[in-house]
């Protein structure tokens, strides 16, 4: 069924649908298919118009062109081959099968028996192959012409480039963030357009991050058990295209509102980081849905069981694994993340469960073909790249073992700084660590602080509200018995469980979140805030609210109080502070001793509460919940421009207030406070302390002071 159409072998590359003046190129990789079949439809894409069986096939790669098909027609492909899941193969030619390299999709996915390969009412399962034509409930490809005409429109010279040691990340959701935001048009909320908006970008530029990092927008679909509960996949972890935009974060369909979106962050200078899941796809276990990848080469495209391959490895949780291992496989992921750096502008990704992509058939391996795909790409090899270091299967947990050039998300950061701030023992020479980087973790392979990726609280867990008012998660509305989510959350709640009106539980829990807020700030490595936690949001003690479309996630921009306004103001200056600090932003580790840098020596030291050096019993001490952080760079030699710096941040994370002397050196003339937690408004902080006077440290509370030398003031 081609009658109207000249077809010819045309080319194995590009992969995809490749648009020109005279018609489009088609082509599909798939090693044990039989054949492929190019099936074109009507606009509305319910006809079914041409079926083209594809007369070349080079390297596994089939691939055709057909003379007159242009930017708009919709396709999707039928692939031949035996139907055979004890040997991994899954080919059905009833099922319309969406093309991996799609860069945008025509249609909803909705969920039916017709969805599946086999036939899901026999006992037998999916050992029986199911013969019902779904085409016409499948969503369709769609025909897309380049978004760039050029090399420079592609690569543009306006992106920000921030260095990472300047970088400071703000995690957020497209729909979260825009849903409830009244001031952008209604048709745009929840959009990528939305995001776009001129009053979003001005919010987050003058909070002061760098980079905005995107939860999944890949083109993703529900899972079957929560649409039947009225659910939905709001965070996206579930991808199906990973060269489409996700169809529900675009205002019209098209693409190029992503686009759209990058050019506005860049020209606000801020940097785009996409959250990307590469590590499995939508079409879930050996009894999930055959929507593209299982129908055109299950055998190819997914890890299967060396025992029985009619079932699939599992280490990410997702019922599946990709393949990277297979070069096909991963030149798609290449193929993919080049796509959205030259053609969407991107300029960075966070990687899911990313020890998935490095693992090789002996294990997780640093000079894996990923990583040194990624490490040799002349586009790549220029962009952030950020791991999410771990996944669940065996030797999962890799933190601090990526390759130079990677940064990880360290949840020892995470854990470390909930548990000294929620006053557990023992935790100073654990906290010192983290603060100071995470050296421990990442100097030994030549890696910077920058690798270490600091959070407090990320769209997985508790949001700060809720970290500091829950002890226990409340997952009720996820219809799973309260028993998904985190169970290790080292939150506490300060006497009452989630809302109160009680003053003195409400003021603990305020200094509590400044608190957290400062030692992020403060901390050496790459800050990453979660969007709302610097205006409280709460998510009523959801820990795991991956399904809640709704209140729950969308940040409610209307019900803000003067409280909450004033601790986004209080992150607007801990990032001032940080970025005009040397100190705070350096490129590689400050020990002590330390050798000089040219004409500047730098310097680490902690000391307790009487201004002293801590010493070795003093870290050892269960109860100990105070402690200074000198960090300081002084000029060696005599010819020297530079200013001496000294920075003091002292912590006190106990029930007890505590006066902490502050340390004696001639040349301090005082010490300018630049943060103090004790004060929730902003009002009454002490401007200066005498050089040899003492900092009443309330309990739960943290200052920063920055030392003044002979010929500073105040002012500098």
């Amino acid at each position: 069924m081609s009658e109207g159409y000249s077809v010819s072998e045309g080319r194995p590359f590009p992969m995809g649908a490749t648009v020109s003046a005279q018609g489009t190129n088609f082509a599909i990789f798939s090693e044990h298919a039989e054949k492929v079949e190019l099936c074109l439809f009507d606009e509305m894409g319910q006809t079914e118009t041409a079926r083209i069986m594809l007369p070349g096939n080079t390297d596994h790669v089939w691939h055709g062109f057909v003379e007159g098909v242009q930017a708009g027609a919709l396709y999707g492909y039928r692939v031949y081959g035996p139907y055979e899941p004890q040997r991994g193969h899954r080919f059905n030619p009833n099922k319309l099968l969406l093309d991996p390299y799609a860069k945008r999709i025509d249609g909803a996915f909705h969920w039916s028996s017709i969805m599946y390969g086999y036939d899901a009412d026999n006992p037998r399962q999916d050992l029986v192959k199911d013969k019902r034509d779904n085409s016409r409930d499948m969503p369709k490809c769609v025909v897309v012409a380049p978004l760039c005409s050029s090399e420079k429109e592609r690569i543009s010279e306006a992106r920000p480039q921030v260095p990472w040691h300047k970088t400071i990340i703000y995690e957020t959701h497209v729909k979260g963030f825009t849903q409830l935001n009244l001031a952008i048009p209604s048709s745009a909320r929840g959009t990528f357009a939305g995001l776009a908006h001129p009053e979003n970008l001005a919010y987050i530029k003058e909070l002061g991050v760098t980079a905005i990092e995107l939860l999944p927008v890949h083109g993703f679909i529900d899972e079957s058990f929560l649409t039947a509960q009225g659910l939905s996949n709001y965070w996206g972890y579930n991808s199906l295209h990973f060269f489409a935009p996700h169809s529900g974060y675009l205002n019209d369909g098209d693409p190029a509102e992503f686009r759209h979106f990058t050019q506005a962050a860049h020209e606000a200078g801020l940097e785009v980081i996409l959250d990307v899941v590469y590590n499995h796809t939508s079409e879930g276990n050996h009894l999930g849905p055959t929507l593209s990848f299982r129908g055109i080469d299950n055998a190819s495209y997914y890890c299967l069981q060396a025992q029985d391959s009619r079932f699939y490895v599992n280490d990410t949780g997702c019922g599946n694994t990709l393949n990277l291992k297979h070069p096909r496989v991963l030149q798609m992921v290449m193929d993919s993340l080049r796509y959205w750096v030259t053609e969407m502008g991107v300029d960075g990704f966070r990687f899911d469960l990313a020890t998935v992509l490095g693992r090789e058939s002996h294990g997780f391996d640093p000079g894996s073909g990923f990583f040194d795909a990624i490490k040799q790409d002349p586009v790549l090899a220029s962009v952030k790249m950020i791991a999410e270091p771990w996944d669940i299967g065996p030797g999962g947990y890799q933190l601090g073992n990526y390759p130079t050039g990677w940064s990880e998300w360290n949840d020892r950061y995470r854990d470390t700084c909930r548990r000294f701030w929620r006053g557990d023992p023992g935790m100073l020479p654990e906290f010192a660590r983290r603060i100071h980087g995470s050296s421990d973790l990442f100097e030994h392979s030549g890696r910077k602080p920058s690798s270490s990726v600091n959070f407090i609280t990320s769209h997985d867990g508790f949001t700060l509200a809720d970290l500091v008012s829950y002890k226990n998660r409340h997952n009720e509305a996820n219809n799973e018995q309260n028993s998904d989510g985190h169970h290790s959350n080292f939150s506490e709640n300060y006497g009452v469980e989630g809302e109160t009106d009680d003053d003195a539980i409400l003021y603990v829990r305020e200094r509590q979140k400044r608190n957290f807020l400062a030692t992020l700030f403060l901390s050496q490595g790459t800050p990453m805030l979660l969007a709302g936690d610097e205006l409280s949001r709460s998510q009523k003690g959801n820990n795991n609210a991956y399904c809640q479309d709704n209140e729950i996630n969308w940040l409610d921009w209307q019900a803000l109080t003067k409280k909450e306004i004033s601790l986004s103001k209080f992150v607007s200056h801990l990032i001032k502070v940080r970025s005009s600090s040397p100190l705070l932003t350096s490129q590689r580790y400050i020990h002590k001793p330390d050798e000089p840098d040219g004409k500047i020596s730098w310097c680490v030291n902690w000391i307790n509460s009487y201004g002293e050096p801590m010493k070795d019993a003093q870290w050892a001490e269960q109860h100990a919940h105070c402690l200074g952080w000198v960090l300081e760079k002084i000029p060696v030699a005599e010819d020297s421009d530079k200013k001496s710096e000294r920075l003091l941040v002292l912590f006190n994370s106990g029930n007890d207030d505590v006066l902490f002397r502050l340390p004696e050196d001639e040349n301090v003339i005082g010490w300018k406070c630049l943060v103090d937690t004790r004060f929730i408004d902003g009002q009454g902080v002490p401007s200066c302390y005498e050089p040899r006077g003492e900092v009443p440290l309330m309990h739960k509370s943290l200052c920063l002071l920055k030392a003044l030398f002979d010929g500073q003031d105040e002012r500098d």
